[in-house]
């Protein structure tokens, strides 16, 4: 069984191939900082600046999504899907002009999953 730490729904890849096509390459990162907390954020790739704390959890269609690796403690026993609603975010997220924002659906964890992410 192929296990992801994180998911996209189809709403959501309609968005973030539309920003694709606008911006480039593109990376996903979840900071739990300011704004609008712990909401994933997208950036063009090169203008956030990613050091050791940062942890990549996987790609979505071709775009690394990041985590701090303070934010990932809380974080670490949960499945994330990224999906996305109407309304503008508090970031600087790149969707935020086309007046929607990129928000997590979680679930933690099953025992399988938590065993291979997390008891290695």
């Amino acid at each position: 069984m192929v296990h992801e730490r994180v998911a996209i729904t189809g709403k959501a890849i309609k968005v973030l191939d539309e920003l694709k096509e606008k911006h480039g390459n593109l990376i996903f990162h979840q900071s739990g900082g300011c704004c609008d907390g712990s909401a994933p954020m997208v950036f063009e790739e090169g203008d956030m600046y990613l050091d050791d704390s940062d942890i990549l959890l996987g790609q979505l269609e071709g775009v690394n999504y990041y985590m701090n690796q303070d934010q990932f403690e809380y974080w670490k026993h949960t499945h994330l899907t990224i999906d996305v609603t109407e309304g503008r975010g508090s970031s600087f997220s790149l969707e935020i002009p086309l007046s929607v924002r990129f928000i997590i659906q979680s679930r933690l964890l099953t025992d399988e999953e938590n065993v291979f992410f997390n008891e290695q």
